[in-house]
């Protein structure tokens, strides 16, 4: 683990420790992008946005944190993207369809309800990308975010860029508990996004140092990585003059 690696995982811990104590996370959120209360008021400060109401096509993760979110998108007939578990497939995302879904939104929106109604899709079969809601455990004021440690948001965004499909119109947001907003530095590594936005149940804080890779950063993938992810396999596999760095 490097220093950066260390100075992250510090991070974390902190700020689970905190909302543990706090109890605003059910108890088994040590470890996860927490679910907290307040997640549904969220979903609803963030569809007040014209940000969200001008958008037709969202990105989320599949983290319990964001159902309130996924839900509403469905319910305000938005495409929605959701990354199959892992990304293990060369078809990595999900398409939910308002127009087409063969549950109700509250259903479809879970991981199991995708699972069952959802197309699966390529990146060269996705739409642009208006909004990006990304699970994160700890944001600051400045936009710089810290997820859970597994890496998939980062990938997901610079794969997004790397496809044309996140521009510099796209707006990333973090939904997130007050408490994880944070006052303090947040480590940051050249392939690591900064969110555009913060919602919280309280609060919208606009964050203007935006600052996005320029793509994927093969340099900070071990081969173990991209042989996990298959797109990312088929890709490297194309640029096979593209050295790790183990």
């Amino acid at each position: 683990m490097t220093d950066l690696d260390q100075a992250k995982a510090a991070v974390r811990d902190r700020v689970w420790r905190h909302l543990l104590t706090e109890g605003v996370v059910p108890d088994d959120s040590y470890g996860t992008i927490p679910g907290f209360h307040g997640a549904e008021a969220t979903a609803e400060r963030l569809a007040e946005l014209d940000v969200w109401k001008n958008a037709e096509t969202i990105k989320a993760n599949p983290d319990w944190a964001q159902l309130p979110v996924r839900i509403r998108a469905l319910q305000d007939g938005k495409l929605l993207y959701m990354a199959v578990p892992r990304m293990a497939s060369l078809k990595p995302f999900y398409l939910l369809d308002p127009a087409a879904l063969r549950l109700p939104p509250e259903e479809a929106a879970e991981k199991k309800g995708a699972e069952m109604t959802a197309q699966r899709i390529g990146v060269d079969e996705m739409r642009p990308i208006d909004v990006v809601v990304c699970g994160s455990v700890a944001v600051n004021r400045t936009g710089a975010r810290i997820g859970k440690g597994a890496g998939y948001s980062d990938l997901e965004v610079a794969l997004f860029i790397e496809a044309g499909l996140v521009s510099e119109a796209t707006t990333i947001v973090a939904p997130v508990h007050q408490l994880q907003v944070i006052d303090e530095e947040i480590p940051e590594a050249e392939h690591d996004f900064r969110v555009d936005l913060i919602v919280t149940p309280d609060e919208v804080i606009p964050c203007e140092e935006r600052r996005r890779p320029r793509g994927i950063v093969w340099e900070s993938l071990t081969k173990k990585k991209v042989t996990e992810i298959p797109v990312l396999e088929k890709m490297f596999d194309a640029r096979s003059s593209t050295p790790f760095f183990d």
